[in-house]
């Protein structure tokens, strides 16, 4: 073999080596892999950023939702997460018989409230919203009413389903007023009370096109964002509005459907002056998929009018610690 053939050779080698080195080392979707985690829910507490996420524990030959415990990491830079005891689990709510599903974590006054989706018992048949509180935002939390704060009969006059009140999300506006939007096929809102575990007035309903679930509420400079779950496969949409209740201006999609998950459920997060996008996927294999998801992290832009970009899912997600 000539010398130049030698050089070209070595060269190549080194060429691949070099990119199959880098790929396998900043591929950092999904952030979490020893566990499937769904439905991430983020909260910003002492320069640190808490994960919520329900632990998807589907067999493969389970073709349905299994979710017995909800999950916390922390991380100081959206690269290094550290898992904390399971903080909660459906059976902590004394009426709940089980269905950890999607929920979130929202701190005022120094107590930490986590708004969650289980299935109520037979007094009120179908999935319900309860409130956790704890002082800590890993825990240990504990049923803050001692009943739920959404049941379904509360909401029979919309629709006959009896999976419509989940995906809690709550915002607590500039003034102090706190709101819980949630639903599946109807989005609803209500205002809370100061102690967060009693509404505060009357069930409202927004209209939205293809409206499934996963209702998320976030404000950036002057315009609240609502963000959620459209069509099936899901994708995820978002509307605009200059008032927490509205009304609210259909802006178009805003991710696509999420690789081999049938769900899109988002947390929208803004940490030491940049913006991300928190998502589930069904990307760790061999046997993740829609039952058995997993939580990613991309970075979210927005356009000098307020308007988002599209997501750009990515396999390297954060390359590099956020300071």
């Amino acid at each position: 073999m000539k010398k130049n053939t030698v050089l070209v050779f070595s060269l190549t080698l080194f060429g691949v080596a070099t990119i199959f080195g880098q790929s396998e080392q900043n591929f950092n979707n999904p952030i979490i892999t020893e566990k499937f985690t769904a439905d991430p829910a983020t909260i910003v507490h002492n320069d640190s950023v808490y994960l919520y996420a329900g632990h998807d524990e589907a067999p493969e030959d389970l073709h349905f939702y299994k979710l017995d415990e909800w999950l916390v990491y922390s991380s100081a830079d959206l690269v290094n997460w550290k898992e904390h005891p399971v903080p909660l689990k459906p059976s902590d709510f004394e009426w709940a018989k089980g269905d950890a599903w999607a929920a979130e974590v929202i701190e005022k006054d120094g107590k930490f409230y986590w708004f969650v989706t289980v299935e109520h018992d037979d007094s009120h048949p179908g999935k319900a919203i309860g409130v956790a509180v704890s002082d800590s935002p890993v825990g240990p939390f504990k049923d803050a009413i001692g009943e739920a704060l959404i049941t379904n009969d509360m909401t029979t006059e919309y629709t006959d389903i009896s999976w419509d009140d989940i995906d809690p999300t709550v915002f607590i506006d500039d003034d102090g007023q706190a709101y819980m939007y949630w639903g599946n096929t109807v989005c609803y809102y209500v205002k809370l009370k100061d102690n967060m575990i009693e509404m505060d007035g009357e069930i409202q309903t927004v209209d939205l096109p293809n409206f499934v679930e996963a209702p998320w509420i976030h404000k950036k400079g002057d315009w609240y964002y609502l963000t959620y779950a459209y069509g099936f496969p899901e994708k995820t949409a978002y509307a605009m509005s200059k008032s927490v209740t509205g009304p609210w201006e259909y802006k178009g999609l805003l991710n696509e459907v999420a690789g081999n998950s049938n769900t899109n459920h988002q947390a929208i997060l803004e940490f030491k002056g940049k913006d991300y996008f928190v998502y589930h996927n069904g990307s760790i294999q061999p046997n993740g998929g829609s039952f058995r998801r997993s939580v990613c992290i991309d970075r979210l832009y927005y356009n000098e009018d307020g308007t988002i970009q599209r997501i750009q899912m990515t396999s390297e997600g954060i390359q590099e610690p956020v300071k």
